[in-house]
């Protein structure tokens, strides 16, 4: 009798150190990954239907159609972005203090106007793990591009960051800002360049 009890006592223990380990993941267990900041997710869904935009101006240059990689490797072509609606390009580095001071409210308006407007960072002359710290530090949600070979930049005739760039919808340059523009600014030049009433 004492001999069948210490068997059910091993096997209840048994049981429970199972399922603790089982619940609790046990040490062995790999850590997630922390998802790509930056990447495919960020990306926006379809254009809204019975979005008003205003026409670009005749006349406007074509912005160029560069292609390039996300942070998380997916492919990037600006011009499947601004078939739907218009793109602002806003170019960075993670050891640019001005882009850093700059961001918080550079985020907030690309959340205020996401339905709109694409909001895409090009980020060049910077380590991965760098963007991606300043890309969390900073709570940056639009999709960012590594420019590794700096093609993009050059394309835009970026020279330093920080610059930013309006294209309207289909592809027309509207306007650029060396030296990067703060958000009230951008946010009045976008509701008169590309936004309608």
């Amino acid at each position: 009798m004492i001999r069948g009890y210490a068997v059910r006592l091993a096997a209840v223990a048994l049981a429970a150190a199972l399922t603790a380990t089982a619940c609790s993941g046990g040490d062995d267990a790999p850590a997630r990954p922390e998802p790509v900041a930056g990447g495919a997710a960020a990306l926006p869904g379809p254009a809204p239907a019975g979005l008003a935009l205003r026409p670009p101006p005749s006349g406007a240059p074509g912005a160029p159609a560069v292609t390039g990689a996300l942070t998380d490797g997916s492919p990037l072509a600006l011009a499947d972005l601004w078939a739907d609606r218009p793109v602002v390009l806003v170019f960075f580095t993670s050891w640019c203090t001005l882009c850093a001071d700059r961001q918080a409210a550079l985020g907030e308006l690309a959340r205020r106007h996401s339905d709109a407007v694409v909001f895409v960072g090009v980020a060049t002359e910077d380590k991965p793990e760098d963007v991606q710290r300043y890309l969390r530090e900073h709570r940056v949600g639009y999709p960012v591009a590594l420019d590794v070979g700096g093609g993009i930049w050059r394309s835009y005739a970026v020279r330093e960051p920080p610059a930013v760039v309006v294209i309207a919808k289909g592809g027309a340059l509207l306007r650029g800002w060396p030296g990067g523009v703060d958000a009230a600014t951008l946010d009045a030049e976008l509701r008169r360049l590309v936004l309608a009433p």
